[in-house]
């Protein structure tokens, strides 16, 4: 009895999700992020590209944990916006109303299948994008994009980026919410943007692609972080 009460007491207890903080002290986070991927760059310039308070969504409502099991009644409680416009039909091709970030391949396959929940995307929902590097060609999701009504591109910073930054596929014409997946770890207890390649490609070429960015200052994007 002894030693299996030891063995509770040394069990390890996961860390709150900094998700879980007011949008005040996320974007300090945010910056000090943003700081560590453009180390050169002066206060002034950080201030350019750095993302305002007023992008960030309030999620403090939700007192849930931040696990996938959990993501469609985080959506449909603490997001009312974006699950209203899940359900509706997309008018253009690769033009989701969600972009949500995730840093690898099996991760984005995981976020995709509960994103394809009707409840979330009822009858007339558009399709459910899973877009990262392993086993896909830029060309394919390209195309895919091109010919594809989606409510949702889920996807790994890389693939995001690229498709933002190099191709004209990928569209924000649509795009209200940006989701970054930052409350999962990984096997070394990582989260999205404790791994600087992954980190440097969500600030450099997701949130930092222009549209992306403008979206996010004039108040036509919300980040949110799970």
């Amino acid at each position: 009895m002894q030693k299996r009460k030891l063995a509770e007491t040394l069990e390890p207890i996961e860390p709150p999700s900094i998700a879980a903080q007011p949008p005040v002290l996320l974007a300090d986070y945010m910056s000090s992020m943003q700081a560590k991927t453009f180390n050169e760059m002066s206060g002034i310039e950080l201030a350019d590209v750095q993302i305002p308070e007023s992008a960030i969504a309030d999620t403090t409502i939700w007192s849930g944990s931040r696990s996938l099991d959990q993501l469609v009644d985080f959506i449909t409680k603490v997001l009312p916006k974006l699950h209203t416009r899940f359900s509706q039909r997309p008018k253009s091709n690769g033009a989701p109303t969600l972009l949500y970030v995730a840093g690898a391949a099996l991760r984005v396959a995981d976020v995709t299948r509960v994103l394809k929940d009707k409840r979330l995307r009822g009858e007339k929902g558009g399709d459910v994008a899973k877009l990262f590097a392993k086993h896909f060609k830029l060309e394919e999701h390209v195309a895919y994009l091109r010919r594809t009504k989606i409510a949702a591109a889920v996807g790994t910073p890389g693939r995001l980026g690229k498709l933002l930054c190099d191709t004209e596929a990928l569209a924000t014409t649509a795009l209200t919410h940006i989701i970054l997946d930052v409350s999962y770890r990984d096997s070394k207890k990582r989260t999205l943007l404790d791994i600087p390649e992954t980190r440097n490609e969500v600030f450099k070429t997701v949130l930092g692609a222009p549209k992306v960015l403008n979206g996010l200052r004039q108040g036509t994007i919300q980040l949110v972080l799970f």
